[in-house]
C-alpha cells in the first residue's frame, strides 16, 4: 500500500519540505483552489515526484472532511504538512483566527483520527506566537483543548478582546503551538507524532507582502537587528521538517521549534527589546 504525504498550503515552504520527505510517497498537495494546487502538484512531478492535487478550505469542515476521505482511499497516511494561513496584512480579524486558528485545529482533528502508526506531521506556525506576552493558564488549556467547533466562541477570541490583525495572527500561531502539544498526545494512542516550526521572516510571496506592507519598516528592522542579520530561506525550514518528520526526530513530539534567525532573541534581551 503506498504511503501518502499530505502537503496542505504548497507554497514555497510546502514545497520546500515535500521535496526533502517526498520521494519514494505519494504527495497529495491541498491547497485553496484546485488551479493553485495543481500549479503546485506540476512543479513537484516535473522534478519527478509522484503527486497529486486537491482543493481544500481548512476553514470549512466539509472540506476538510472530504479531503481526509479521498486521500484514505489512496493508502496509508504517515506524513502531514501544514503550512497554510493568512497573515496580518493579507485577511481582516475574523478570517486569520478561521483559517490559522481554527483551521489548524480542523486539520489536526481530522488527520489525527486517521494517521498511520509511525506517522508523522508537522504545523508551520510563526514567531510571531513567541512574541505574543503570557497568557493565563486557562486560556492556554483553552486554546489547546477546546473542542474544534467550540473554539472560536472563546471569550478571549471575541470583538472588542482581539485587539488587531496582528493580535489574531499572534494569538492563532500562539494557539497552533499549544493545540499542537495537546494533539501529540492523542497522536501518539496511534503511534504518530506532530511538531511545530515556528519560523521567523521567510523569503516568499506572503513575506514579500509583509515586508512591502504597513508594517515593512518593522520587518526590515528585525532582519537587521537579529543575531544572523538575514531572512531565512523556505529550504532552511525545510531542513528542520525533515528532521521532525524522519527517523532521527522519532523521540521529538508535542514541540515547537522558533527558528528566526534571533528575532525572538533580540526583542527579549537585545536591541528590539522594548525601552
Amino acid at each position: 500500500m503506498k504511503e501518502i504525504v499530505v502537503v496542505v498550503g504548497a507554497g514555497f515552504i510546502g514545497q520546500a519540505i515535500a521535496r526533502r520527505i517526498g520521494a519514494g510517497k505519494h504527495l497529495v498537495i491541498a491547497n485553496l483552489t484546485q488551479e493553485n494546487s495543481q500549479q503546485a502538484a506540476d512543479a513537484l512531478a516535473n522534478a519527478g515526484f509522484d503527486v497529486s492535487a486537491h482543493a481544500v478550505d481548512i476553514a470549512s469542515r466539509e472540506s476538510v472532511q472530504s479531503l481526509v476521505n479521498h486521500v484514505t482511499q489512496l493508502g496509508r497516511i504517515t506524513g502531514l504538512v501544514h503550512a497554510a494561513g493568512v497573515s496580518p496584512s493579507q485577511a481582516p480579524i475574523e478570517r486569520i483566527l478561521h483559517v490559522d486558528l481554527y483551521g489548524t485545529a480542523l486539520l489536526l482533528e481530522c488527520f489525527g483520527e486517521v494517521i498511520a502508526e509511525g506517522g508523522a506531521g508537522v504545523v508551520i506556525s510563526s514567531q510571531s506566537g513567541h512574541r505574543l506576552p503570557a497568557l493565563t493558564p486557562e486560556q492556554d488549556k483553552a486554546l489547546a483543548m477546546t473542542p474544534t467547533e467550540q473554539l472560536l466562541q472563546l471569550d478571549m477570541l471575541q470583538p472588542g478582546q482581539v485587539k488587531d490583525t496582528l493580535h489574531a495572527y499572534q494569538l492563532s500561531k500562539r494557539g497552533n503551538a499549544l493545540r499542537v502539544m495537546a494533539e501529540a498526545v492523542r497522536w501518539g494512542q496511534r503511534g504518530a507524532r506532530i511538531n511545530t516550526i515556528s519560523p521567523g521572516i521567510i523569503i516568499t510571496p506572503l513575506a514579500r507582502d509583509e515586508l512591502n506592507g504597513p508594517r515593512g519598516a518593522g520587518y526590515r528592522h528585525m532582519i537587521e537587528a537579529c543575531a544572523v542579520g538575514r531572512a531565512g530561506t523556505p529550504d532552511e525550514v525545510a531542513n528542520v521538517a525533515a528532521l521532525l518528520m524522519g527517523p532521527d526526530g522519532a523521540f521529538i513530539t508535542g514541540s515547537d521549534f522558533l527558528m528566526d534567525g534571533g528575532v525572538t532573541a533580540a526583542y527579549r534581551f537585545g536591541a528590539l527589546a522594548p525601552n
